[in-house]
């Protein structure tokens, strides 16, 4: 089922979303619907509390090389804690939340990340480059924050006139 997905700037995205403590079929059925939702909003990775639901909980689902986004490269995340880092990347983020907005955001370039999968079976993984900013940038959502925190003042202040000249507009 397709949700409805938060936008900035919603006070449900500042929430800071609770660890998962049943996998069961209300799990599975969350999990389900961000990945119909994410894919339906041409996205590549959504947080739970995008969808209004405040539960360490998010997917990712890269494009390949061809440009396809396939359901076997699905990365289901559950109370994810990343266990270490290195290095730093710059990359150009957007969000489902923050529609048609971009801007360069720096992350760590490599993370360590432990977490679960739906079945409550526990991983230990090193992401790097894009999976690990797209992995960064979900669990931001999981601690209540949006990539446009990591912007800097002046950039800040940009997004914040251009974004209220949106809202009048459509208005």
């Amino acid at each position: 089922m397709i949700r409805e997905v938060l936008t900035y700037p919603n006070p449900k995205l500042r929430t800071i979303s609770q660890d998962v403590t049943k996998f069961d079929e209300h799990l599975h059925a969350l999990l389900d619907d961000m990945y119909d939702t994410m894919i339906h909003k041409n996205g590549v990775g959504l947080a739970a509390i995008q969808v209004g639901t405040a539960l360490n909980a998010l997917v990712i689902n890269p494009v390949n090389e061809e440009g396809e986004q396939k359901k076997e490269d699905l990365l289901e995340v559950i109370n994810p804690q990343i266990i270490e880092s290195d290095g730093v990347i710059i990359f150009q983020e957007g969000c489902l939340s923050v529609p048609s907005v971009y801007e360069d955001v720096e992350r760590f370039k490599k993370i360590k990340v432990r977490f679960f999968d739906r079945l409550g079976n526990e991983h230990t993984e090193v992401y790097e480059d894009f999976m690990a900013v797209a992995l960064q940038h979900e669990i931001d959502h999981l601690r209540g924050h949006l990539f446009i925190e990591k912007l800097t003042y002046l950039k800040r202040k940009k997004f914040e006139k251009e974004w209220k000249k949106r809202a009048k507009e459509k208005a």
